[in-house]
């Protein structure tokens, strides 16, 4: 999970606790940090304690390197490009929206508000992206 808001990223993993025990959420927190961690850059350059993500949970708005520039160099990646990204943010502007699908976002979702709303949703997530979906295995460089 690439996102700036400390928060976000306990509820989220509280979330995730609750529906999907077992499942590790590792953060990041921008666009910078995902980067190095995808590419095995300074502190994450140990595969076994830092191995590629199944799945890409990147907010949009965070410092430095935001998600949209991080998603479009994911997507430039050939190694990387086949990472599903899933799009999690406070924003609904519908120009954000279509702006990270034609960056190659594979789903856009707002944040809910609730945590029982958060949990409903990491139940989702769970559920068809690492249940249902057939996802590629990334290797590491």
């Amino acid at each position: 999970m690439a996102e700036d808001d400390e928060d976000d990223y306990l509820l989220s993993k509280d979330a995730f606790e609750r529906c999907c025990p077992g499942i590790e959420l590792l953060w990041v927190r921008d666009g910078e940090e995902l980067m190095d961690y995808l590419n095995r850059r300074g502190s994450f350059n140990n595969g076994e304690k830092f191995p590629m993500p199944a799945l890409i949970l990147l907010d949009l708005n965070m410092p430095r390197k935001d998600g949209r520039e991080a998603l479009r160099e994911i997507k430039a990646d050939p190694r990387l490009r086949s990472l599903p990204v899933v799009i999690l943010t406070t924003s609904n502007a519908e120009e954000e929206i279509a702006r990270a699908y034609d960056s190659g976002a594979n789903t856009f979702i707002r944040k809910p508000v609730g945590f029982d709303q958060f949990v409903d949703l990491m139940t989702g997530i769970n559920h068809y992206w690492l249940k249902l979906a057939r996802l590629p295995v990334v290797q590491d460089s």
